[in-house]
């Protein structure tokens, strides 16, 4: 896939991470569409956009309304007259102890941060499969490889994006549509201060959300499937190896990080 000449949908485009991204794109050679709740935050990333390519455009709407999101899907395709990527970065947070958790909270965030992805890139791969070319581009977490403290649900949405799009390789392979799964670290965006989430229980240092941007552009136009973003975390710390790390021997990471997760709660309430 060459950004250069493309048009490419951008979820959760009004701030953080997609808009960062979405000018990106635009400045390599991309028409982009920009999605999000919010048209004002929309805008500026627009006028953005379209010193680069002017025939960028927005549409404001709550990615949570799964029907409104798979009709923007179509609406972009017919717009731009085809998607060559859609790219599903739109997410809310919900960092809270699970114990305080309900399940309103949960379904609400498995709508955002996992149906809706689904809901999209499913209206737009029968157009894909049909014209034989497209890429549909996941923007997990890091939260969907490890837990984190305090983000069940967030978690949960998370592992599933990173499940839907491994099946989903396999089940395309040889269609011309290829997938993409990208697993940002710690990124200074919105998404550290919201209302109704409890502060995280560790400040960790965070990365630039224009750096991890810059690392989803040129996963786009790359042969593989897997892409930490950044892949060293600040410190020099390899993300991949933490993952790989957890998976030889699940127990052991599990059992101390809920250790060190008592230990935090325990020294908070101190």
């Amino acid at each position: 896939m060459r950004i250069e000449g493309a048009n490419i949908l951008v979820t959760g485009a009004s701030s953080g991470i997609g808009a960062a991204l979405a000018p990106i794109l635009a400045e390599r050679g991309a028409t982009v569409g920009i999605v999000a709740r919010r048209a004002d935050r929309l805008a500026g990333v627009l006028e953005q956009c379209r010193e680069h390519a002017p025939r960028s455009r927005l549409w404001a709407a709550d990615l949570g309304d799964l029907d409104r999101a798979e009709a923007v899907a179509i609406e972009a395709w017919d717009a731009f007259g085809g998607l060559d990527v859609l790219v599903n970065n739109a997410a809310i947070p919900k960092r809270t102890r699970v114990t305080d958790l309900t399940a309103a909270e949960v379904h609400r965030l498995m709508d955002v941060d996992f149906h809706s992805p689904v809901r999209m890139a499913l209206a737009v791969l029968p157009r894909m499969t049909e014209r034989g070319e497209g890429q549909i581009t996941f923007v997990s977490s890091m939260g969907g490889r490890i837990p984190i403290m305090n983000e069940a649900a967030y978690n949960a949405a998370k592992y599933a994006v990173c499940g839907f799009a491994e099946a989903m390789l396999l089940d395309l392979a040889g269609t011309g549509v290829d997938v993409k799964l990208v697993l940002p670290g710690p990124i200074e965006t919105e998404i550290w201060d919201q209302p109704g989430n409890v502060p995280a229980l560790i400040d960790v240092e965070k990365v630039p959300a224009a750096m991890c941007a810059a690392g989803i552009a040129d996963a786009i136009e790359s042969d593989g499937f897997e892409y930490y973003v950044p892949p060293l975390f600040p410190g020099g710390i390899d993300a991949k190896q933490i993952v790989v790390g957890k998976a030889q021997n699940c127990d052991q990471y599990l059992r101390g990080m809920a250790q060190f997760a008592q230990a935090l709660r325990e020294q908070a309430a101190s």
